[in-house]
């Protein structure tokens, strides 16, 4: 891990950029604490540059609790090379969309398991890289989504203690059979009315999660419409997991 980059803000939360072999990356870490802080790994549906401003927003506020936060960019995403199959399966995506037709299956999957597979292992080499500085310690939580990716991270990585997932995107099916893998804490986030979303799915997805406590919020609006108390609610949870 290379840091290029860092600011403070004026609530002495720091902020570094870094790179990560080909992957770029933001840290921020809370202004004082003695001892390593838990860490918030935060997932979002890719471009790290038009989402900064959520982003850091997030991270400033997990930070105000004692978090540190990182995000990194996605397969495919922000300067990242394209994925073909993924590029392909998303002109198919909005011509179906477009025409008024369902999204197949056979869609999601082109568009989805790709990015999956590749971004699972690259959190995972984040988290080891951030694992052996001195300022970040345990436990980890996961927040944010695509949830296809949430929901694999939490299946294959034992050192994620808790998750918030956002449930705002296109899950293959294949992935309920991670989802019955996750037994960590859940706080599962729902727009009633995403247009973006299929409902039902989501639905099906939270009663496929393995975990003993999980609980889903549901809020109506659409995808932009994320109530701020239903982030203070998140954060609670983590605060409930993550001490």
């Amino acid at each position: 891990m290379r840091f290029i980059s860092e600011q403070r803000f004026d609530d002495g939360v720091l902020e570094r950029e870094f790179i990560l072999g080909d992957i770029p990356g933001i840290l921020w870490t809370p202004a004082s604490g003695a001892a390593p802080a838990p860490l918030i790994l935060m997932g979002h549906p890719g471009g790290v540059r038009k989402m900064y401003p959520r982003l850091v927003a997030r991270a400033r506020h997990a930070a105000a609790s004692g978090y540190a936060a990182v995000t990194i960019e996605l397969p495919g995403g922000g300067d990242r090379p394209r994925i073909a199959a993924a590029e392909e399966a998303r002109v198919d995506l909005r011509r179906a969309v477009e025409a008024g037709e369902p999204v197949s299956d056979e869609i999601v999957v082109r568009l989805v398991l790709p990015l999956v597979e590749k971004a699972v292992p690259e959190w995972q080499a984040t988290l080891d890289a951030l694992l052996e500085l001195p300022e970040i310690g345990g436990p980890v939580g996961y927040s944010g989504g695509v949830i296809a990716i949430g929901t694999r991270l939490a299946a294959v990585e034992p050192r994620i203690s808790a998750a918030v997932l956002f449930a705002g995107s296109y899950v293959p099916r294949s992935l309920f059979e991670d989802a019955r893998r996750v037994t960590i804490p859940l706080h599962v986030l729902l727009q009633w009315d995403d247009e973006g979303n299929d409902r039902q799915l989501a639905l099906d997805l939270f009663d496929a999660f393995g975990s003993k406590e999980k609980t889903l919020q549901a809020n109506m609006g659409g995808h932009t419409g994320v109530p701020r108390f239903a982030g203070e609610e998140a954060g609670r949870f983590f605060d409930r997991h993550l001490r």
